[in-house]
């Protein structure tokens, strides 16, 4: 395969961390993500247990623990977000997303629940999301392991990319599976 490792870790490139983001951005954002739970069910819905099980890149994680961990992660969006919106200071507390996916659910559990979740969470979200005024997209909060203030409006485009990182993963699983 002539993919170098980054490009099969970022398919879509590594996020971009502190740009201003725009209504217009926001919008663009919003539309996408509350998209990505669909995209996501169209793209697995048949997938078998051969093809769940196939990993994008040496040491990467399997399809099956991607789309658990995009559950794991987006419920986390979740308390983030309410958090920036109802805390001051907001601190957003990190987990260790290996050690997440390393246990049983994470590694052998239907995916239909986890694409449950997504459903839920991104419906949730784009409704309080399409009700935010101005100043709600620029509350803050703070995380301590990258050591980097989002604004609510970011940590939607975070989010997003995130959505779309994993998508491009599932991608290439899907690609070397077929052997194409």
């Amino acid at each position: 395969m002539s993919d170098t490792l980054g490009n099969l870790e970022y398919p879509v490139a590594p996020f971009v961390y502190g740009k201003d983001y725009t209504l217009t951005d926001v919008k663009n954002n919003l539309k996408v993500f509350s998209a990505f739970p669909l995209k996501l069910e169209t793209l697995v819905k048949d997938w078998n247990p051969s093809i769940l099980a196939t990993s994008y890149r040496p040491r990467g994680w399997n399809a099956r623990q991607i789309i658990h961990h995009l559950g794991d992660s987006h419920g986390n969006f979740v308390i983030r977000v309410k958090g920036a919106l109802t805390e001051e200071p907001s601190q957003i507390k990190p987990y260790d997303e290996n050690r997440w996916i390393a246990l049983y659910d994470g590694t052998y559990s239907d995916i239909k629940p986890s694409l449950q979740m997504l459903h839920g969470i991104h419906a949730r979200m784009t409704d309080l999301f399409n009700n935010l005024n101005n100043e709600e997209w620029q509350l803050t909060a703070y995380h301590p392991g990258s050591k980097h203030m989002f604004t609510v409006a970011e940590l939607l485009a975070n989010y997003t990319w995130h959505g779309e990182h994993h998508y491009g993963q599932l991608k290439l699983i899907e690609k070397i599976y077929k052997g194409t």
